[in-house]
């Protein structure tokens, strides 16, 4: 009976400490900033090389229809390895990064989620 007590304390004790105490997240963000210099439309997507998870979504693709710069705010794992690949619309084979659909290597064109800020992507 007193080992039954015992267990019971210990378990309920296990249990109001995972109530009490906040749950570690490994949600993070990371920021891309990319400026197209290209004289045509191009698209880009982010590729998680940890999850298989893409920004914006599965066979979809960020527009960048003018020279300006523009930021994307990716909510992710921390710790994960992102990379960016970018094409001329409606041609794949005119591509920076990792390219359409993550099919191409790259030297430069990943970074951390968590990891802090990425230096501007320029594509010309």
């Amino acid at each position: 009976m007193k080992t039954l007590r015992l267990v019971a304390a210990l378990v309920l004790g296990a249990f109001v400490s995972a109530i009490a105490l906040p749950a570690v997240s490994d949600a993070a963000e990371l920021r891309w900033e990319i400026k197209s210099n290209y004289r045509y439309k191009v698209q880009v997507a982010f590729y998680s090389q940890s999850r298989g998870h893409v920004w914006p979504g599965a066979s979809r693709a960020y527009g960048l229809n003018d020279f300006q710069t523009h930021t994307y705010t990716l909510e992710c794992v921390r710790g994960e390895r992102i990379c960016f690949g970018a094409w001329v619309t409606g041609r794949g084979n005119t591509y920076w990064g990792v390219g359409p659909d993550n099919k191409y290597g790259c030297t430069s064109c990943c970074a951390v989620c968590g990891g802090g800020p990425t230096r501007t992507q320029v594509l010309n």
